[in-house]
């Protein structure tokens, strides 16, 4: 899927707001977290081309830049692909260098809770120009609103089983695709569950649906049917 790139008048602002954004992040996040944001941040500055959308790097000149070994950094790009911050573009393999993508949608889900921390003129100016970059793609491509309130599971019940056995089958993934979804509604024919945004939805449905639906047959039984809709 192509992407409305990152260059032109205000380029140079919505690129200093996608740095904060994840140096918000990292801030409040784990210790984990607070590195991958570091890392991420490191390659962006240094490394990456805007005006192709990518950064093309070899993992032995990562971890030099990270200061980190060959391993660390296979084990690096493996929770930035799991979060989907990062996108695949070129594998690297035979010699050939990787080339990566930045997913702003991502690094927008992961810092929205924290936006009101900068100041409202950020999170306007991040959440407006967010929105316009996305437009541009066309119009198979839905707006993306992280910050809709979550809706925290009751302990105990079958939908916290879910939440408990996503957060346990992917922990790197789960705050930024599995803690927004909400249980609609179950019933022995069916289980319903929302995401807040189509963008969501799909990722989950892509890169997360067997571990979702096996998560959900163990705490409401193999029977009821499994439906994915978007909030609203």
């Amino acid at each position: 899927m192509d992407r409305a790139r990152i260059t032109g008048p205000g380029a140079g602002v919505w690129k200093y707001d996608i740095l904060t954004a994840l140096t918000l992040w990292g801030l409040n996040g784990s210790q984990g977290e607070q590195a991958t944001a570091m890392r991420v941040i490191a390659m962006v500055t240094a490394r990456y081309n805007w005006q192709r959308d990518e950064v093309s790097i070899g993992q032995r000149d990562l971890a030099k830049l990270w200061g980190v070994t060959d391993r660390t950094v296979k084990r690096e790009l493996k929770r930035l692909s799991a979060l989907g911050l990062l996108e695949t573009l070129r594998p690297g393999v035979r010699g050939r260098v990787a080339s990566y993508r930045l997913v702003p949608e991502v690094v927008a889900a992961l810092s929205a809770p924290y936006w009101d921390r900068v100041g409202p003129d950020f999170a306007e100016r991040f959440g407006a120009r967010r929105t316009a970059a996305v437009t541009q793609e066309g119009p198979q491509v839905l707006r993306v609103d992280f910050r809709q309130g979550r809706e925290e599971p009751a302990a105990g019940d079958p939908w916290s089983q879910v939440q408990a056995r996503l957060r346990a089958a992917a922990p790197e993934a789960y705050g930024a695709w599995f803690a927004g979804l909400v249980l609609r509604d179950a019933s022995e024919e069916r289980v319903e569950i929302v995401a807040q945004s189509a963008f969501v939805l799909r990722y989950v449905e892509t890169h997360f649906g067997e571990i979702l639906r096996g998560a959900v047959a163990e705490a409401f039984g193999p029977e009821p049917r499994l439906v994915l809709a978007i909030a609203g």
